[in-house]
């Protein structure tokens, strides 16, 4: 038996649970493993509260992203005792994710552990990291330098935002972060990086389909009008990645920055990512990983407490990340 988050759904309604499983419910897979840590993202908590449809059959363990170690194996790739990282693939949407203390998945979807992280920091950058990673690598991929201006990031205290600021700042790039929670301006600056911030009101209602210049690229996190007014901002043959929809998946947008100043959008999908893209994140993430910096910015939690988590990234009052001890020699009952 193991302990598992699970999300259900039948004539009595839909519900999540921490629930007992036995290993003979877990999905027929090449690769079983025992879950070390998992993330909860935003994601996560849209599917434990049914805020969105997220999950596609039931009943479901969530959890897109966890770090575990191999327990047996029918992938060539794959010994016990191996340690790997899986993110994405439909994990906790189509495929029982990592909210749980054992998984059994497709070794295609895995990476290995790149040193020196250890299965927690791997979970501190997370899918998050990934994403940041991916954009960060999408803005130089189109040229962006740091010489040539500022880098917006907005959602700035959100998982993907606090790392894409991080590491942007890391690189050398000056970063304004948006956000809408003014107490956490310290952060923001002396833990980040950032070089100022700017409220996100100032973003997420409708504007002008092309305003003044103010930053050469952008990451955002947030999608409708937020995205909208970021590329109307855009400094000429700017870059904008796209890779969170917060706010919205609609954009209330105009052509005009893009015929009128060559502004380029670009889409991150972190996924489907091609395994080897991910791996090349991955190497530089382990290689510029701080664990002073990413301490800061995680938050660990028990399995018990995952649930409640959710509404907690929901409702803004998280920042950076939160990662469960999905553990069961180090299981806990109730909250933190």
């Amino acid at each position: 038996m193991f302990q598992a988050i699970v999300i259900d759904k039948d004539e009595q309604g839909y519900r999540t649970t921490l629930s007992q499983l036995q290993e003979a419910q877990l999905p027929p897979e090449t690769v079983l493993l025992k879950v070390l840590f998992s993330g909860l993202n935003y994601k996560d908590a849209l599917a434990i509260v049914n805020r969105a449809p997220i999950v596609r059959q039931f009943p479901m363990v969530p959890g897109i992203d966890f770090t575990g170690e191999v327990i047996s194996s029918q992938h060539p790739r794959w010994q016990p005792g191996d340690v790997a990282i899986l993110t994405g693939w439909g994990a906790g949407e189509h495929h029982w994710g990592g909210l749980a203390e054992k998984a059994a998945v497709n070794g295609d979807w895995l990476v290995p552990l790149p040193a020196p992280l250890d299965p927690v920091s791997a979970m501190a950058i997370g899918t998050a990291g990934l994403t940041a990673m991916l954009c960060v690598m999408a803005l130089e991929k189109h040229g962006i330098t740091p010489q040539q201006g500022e880098v917006l990031v907005t959602g700035a205290c959100g998982g993907v935002g606090s790392i894409a600021v991080w590491l942007l700042s890391r690189a050398g790039y000056r970063v304004i972060a948006s956000s809408g929670r003014a107490e956490e301006s310290d952060y923001l600056i002396n833990t980040l990086g950032a070089g100022r911030i700017i409220m996100r009101d100032t973003l997420n209602t409708q504007g002008k389909p092309l305003a003044k210049e103010q930053w050469v690229a952008a990451i955002d996190t947030v999608g409708s009008y937020t995205l909208s007014n970021v590329l109307a901002a855009t400094a000429r043959n700017g870059v904008v990645a796209a890779c969170g929809m917060a706010q919205g998946l609609d954009l209330p947008a105009s052509v005009a920055p893009f015929i009128l100043r060559g502004i380029t959008l670009t889409g991150v999908d972190s996924v489907m990512c091609p395994l080897a893209v991910r791996q090349q994140a991955w190497q530089r993430l382990a290689a510029v990983y701080d664990h002073n910096s990413f301490e800061k910015m995680t938050r660990i939690i028990p399995l018990a407490a995952a649930i409640g988590g959710a509404d907690d990234l929901l409702y803004g009052r998280v920042r950076g990340r939160l990662v469960v001890d999905c553990r069961p020699e180090t299981r806990q009952s109730g909250s933190e």
